[in-house]
């Protein structure tokens, strides 16, 4: 049995082909371009990221189903009878609706409440509604009742399998879908304006999505959530973490959805396989992978070969530190305020130097997160994958200030393995789990003084616009 996952996201396009005997490949990766209209504005070409899903399919032969992971929160609108878009792929890093989510604050208990997220451009709700508010084309189609409005997948979906349909834990991340029914929520829809009828049907994660050239797609999932049911976490407390263009991390919290608490973390939906519905407690860190592609844009970095190790002491032990708040600060900080920053350089700090507060920044902020996912107490083991993974430094460094054991699986491509699995679930089998290449026990080392600096970092790095 081979199960093809097309993992749709934000810098590229791959195609992971998995079977039944444990064996994982990449048959085909293409990178996509990135365009930046304006200083808040990320966009993708939709044409672009469907022409690379095509070469990847068209790369795989034959295969038994087909699963597909998405970017989550980035959407768009299209002719719900052509298909062809109306705008750009706005990208969840993207924060051009700031200004109006910021007079819409007193709405922000009733959003918690129903969708379990914050008032923040990161989710598709106002990014839909701006759309419809600014684009004529958009207005038109309106108008002839012929409007789709919807995240990535669903019009993925309706290009190949001529069916514009989402899945639950994508809809559970556009601040338009009620938490507890897994069904569009009217009140959310008329708050952000945004018409319900335009939005795609919401199916199971592993259910019956349509098929390609006779091949069933058999799941569609966030690339988060794929990454954690492809790290294995099935029981409450399991977690694991992506260091992507951003770092997620996801803890698995069990049947019922997550309680409300101030740790700053999100309620999620993780999957619903049938009638069951397995939640989870998400933090998002926006810039990882990208701070490291910034740094190498500006010259800083020669690649991220660079970040393998440092001979100095830890920069945030000598004073040394940088916030990566390129993009705002997400959990637990939620501020899309907040500038990135490096802190404490004197006339003695070199070009290594700032390449190792960078690297042990993008760690601090996971841990930041890290730590607000103990159940009872601190996490004592988390999963981790994604390109930075490869960074030696970055795996002890954050195994040491988090205290925690980093299991490092023995493929990156957690989110494909994962989405594949979940396929191989809808034709009633089951793939391999993947095995661990590598643990990484933590180092005594002064936590506490290290979070406290990086906190204080943070402080500087949210007022700075002020």
């Amino acid at each position: 049995m081979r199960i093809l996952a097309l993992d749709q996201g934000t810098t590229s396009t791959r195609g992971l082909v998995a079977d039944d005997s444990g064996a994982v490949e990449i048959v085909h990766s293409v990178r996509h371009a990135q365009h930046f209209p304006a200083a808040d504005r990320v966009e993708h070409d939709p044409m672009e990221l469907l022409a690379n899903l095509r070469a990847v399919i068209a790369a795989a032969g034959k295969v038994d189903a087909i699963a597909l992971s998405n970017q989550g929160e980035s959407c768009l609108a299209w002719d719900a009878v052509t298909g062809a878009p109306l705008s750009p792929v706005i990208v969840w890093q993207d924060r051009r609706t700031e200004a109006r989510l910021a007079g819409m604050a007193g709405a922000a208990p009733m959003v918690r409440a129903r969708a379990g997220l914050p008032l923040d451009p990161y989710f598709s709700a106002s990014k839909l509604a701006w759309l419809g508010d600014n684009e004529r084309r958009v207005q038109d189609a309106h108008r002839a009742g012929r409007l789709r409005l919807g995240t990535t997948d669903a019009f993925f979906l309706q290009h190949l399998t001529g069916r514009a349909l989402t899945d639950v834990t994508t809809a559970s991340r556009t601040s338009l879908m009620s938490l507890d029914t897994g069904d569009w929520d009217p009140e959310l829809c008329r708050l952000f304006g945004v018409p319900l009828d335009c939005l795609p049907e919401i199916r199971p994660t592993v259910s019956g999505f349509g098929e390609i050239d006779g091949v069933p797609v058999a799941a569609a999932v966030v690339d988060q959530q794929a990454a954690l049911y492809g790290h294995g976490c099935r029981a409450p407390g399991d977690a694991k973490i992506t260091f992507g263009t951003g770092a997620f991390a996801l803890a698995v919290t069990g049947p019922e959805r997550p309680a409300e608490d101030d740790s700053g973390l999100l309620p999620t939906v993780a999957w619903r396989i049938g009638d069951e519905t397995t939640y989870a407690v998400d933090g998002g860190v926006h810039a990882a992978g990208a701070a490291v592609e910034w740094a190498q844009r500006i010259g800083l970095l020669d690649g991220p070969a660079a970040l393998a190790g440092f001979e100095a002491a830890p920069a945030i032990d000598r004073g040394l530190a940088f916030v990566p708040a390129l993009s705002g600060l997400a959990a637990p900080h939620w501020d899309g305020s907040a500038a990135g920053l490096f802190i404490g350089m004197t006339g003695a700090t070199t070009r290594e130097d700032m390449a190792q507060a960078l690297i042990e920044g993008i760690a601090l902020r996971a841990a930041e997160v890290i730590a607000r996912m103990g159940q009872g107490g601190p996490v004592a083991r988390i999963s981790m994958d994604g390109g930075l993974a490869r960074s030696p430094y970055l795996c002890q460094f954050l195994a040491d200030v988090t205290g925690a054991e980093i299991a490092l699986p023995a493929t990156e491509e957690l989110t494909g393995v994962g989405a594949a699995q979940l396929a191989a679930l809808g034709l009633g089998a089951t793939l391999p789990a993947s095995p661990l290449r590598a643990t990484v026990r933590p180092r005594p080392c002064d936590r506490e003084g290290r979070m406290a600096r990086f906190a204080g970092a943070v402080d500087r790095a949210r007022g700075w616009r002020d």
